[in-house]
């Protein structure tokens, strides 16, 4: 038989944590952002289920063509914009809008021939200090872009740094609406986090709203609220199997290192699934984990193909027992993918894409 190992996605998951995006985003457009192959579930293993949002966003153009190949004819954003003058080319062929932060993309741009304008997000650096113009040099670059021919519509953009945090995204949000009072155009401005937080400031939300790892079944804010707390479905599960019973006396050690020692008689479990699985290697002992749909623990390191688990208060735990890693187990109970990040020193984000290529998946 296959090594008892995969990861399932929950397409209904992701169809509900559109829905309740669309709830909190006023009376804004929804982009479903599905950048990083949707976040390691798989743009074609989603794509139905984000079939309602009123666009999608993403980063390459590998990633474009497959949206377009799946049917959709709606608006696809690069969220980067482009990176050689001759990406321009394929914009133009499959009807992409895309960002422009920085004066090489302008100069392009100027120099691009097609017979159909571009619609482009001119992006501010607002505060996050990694891609767009600052507000000083900002309206001279609309001005560039408005001057072209070769463009259409000019939207605006920008991203928050503090969304999920302390300091808030006021500071920025204001620098951005002040900037673009008075020019023409629609306005994306809110990712996952600020569309949650901010649900009844349509000021906030703008035209659009860059719906990411809301969709994905993780918490923009954890650990101070978790998905439940803000009514989201876990969309991608990774479960493995008991394969091995280890039955241990007081001072036995178990794993490479000797990390964890017994402090009396305890029975543990050895599970099909180690950081070659994607499964962070940084989980020590006391990672929660779900055995038949009971919570325990990981103990200690984490293998390249094992890990083991206390099976101390998991009644019938054994041979062939399911261990949910993260997500939903088969009698309902949830491990939210946050709280093995939060174990691991990480966020979900990075979970999900991580999945090995050679987990198999299923979609449900």
């Amino acid at each position: 038989m296959p090594r008892p190992i995969q990861a399932t996605i929950h397409t209904a998951a992701v169809q509900h944590n559109l829905a309740r995006a669309r709830r909190a985003a006023v009376d804004a457009n929804v982009w479903a952002v599905v950048k990083a192959n949707a976040y390691g579930h798989g743009i074609e293993r989603v794509f139905d289920a984000l079939r309602a949002a009123d666009g999608f966003a993403l980063l390459d153009l590998d990633e474009a063509q497959r949206v377009r190949q799946l049917g959709w004819r709606g608006p696809i954003l690069l969220l980067e914009g482009v990176f050689e003058p001759r990406d321009l080319e394929l914009c133009s062929r499959l009807g992409l809008w895309h960002a422009v932060h920085c004066d090489e993309q302008i100069d392009w741009l100027a120099a691009h021939k097609t017979q159909v304008p571009h619609r482009v997000f001119l992006k501010m650096n607002s505060g996050m200090n990694r891609l767009g113009f600052t507000p000083e040099r900002f309206r001279p670059a609309w001005a560039r872009l408005n001057a072209l021919p070769q463009v259409d519509e000019i939207s605006f953009m920008t991203h928050f740094s503090d969304a999920d945090g302390p300091r808030g995204i006021n500071h920025q949000l204001q620098i951005f609406l002040e900037t673009t009072r008075d020019l023409p155009g629609e306005r994306t401005i809110s990712n996952s986090a600020a569309t949650l937080l901010r649900g009844t400031e349509a000021n906030v939300h703008g035209d659009w709203v860059r719906a990411g790892i809301v969709l994905y079944g993780s918490s923009p804010d954890f650990p101070q609220r978790n998905i439940a707390d803000w009514e989201l479905q876990p969309t991608m599960s990774l479960t493995g199997r008991i394969i091995g019973v280890q039955h241990l006396k007081q001072g036995d050690t178990v794993g490479y290192g000797s990390r964890f020692t017994a402090d009396g008689p305890m029975t543990i479990g050895v599970v099909s699934c180690g950081y070659a699985d994607g499964y962070p290697r940084h989980c020590d002992t006391g990672t929660p984990v779900l055995v038949n749909g009971v919570r325990t623990r990981v103990v200690g390191r984490v293998s390249m193909d094992m890990l083991t688990v206390d099976l101390t208060g998991v009644p019938g735990a054994g041979m062939g027992s399911e261990v949910t890693l993260w997500g939903k187990a088969a009698n309902g109970a949830v491990l939210p993918i946050d709280e093995v990040a939060q174990a691991a020193g990480t966020v979900g984000y990075e979970l999900m894409c991580a999945v090995a290529p050679r987990v198999p998946v299923v979609v449900e």
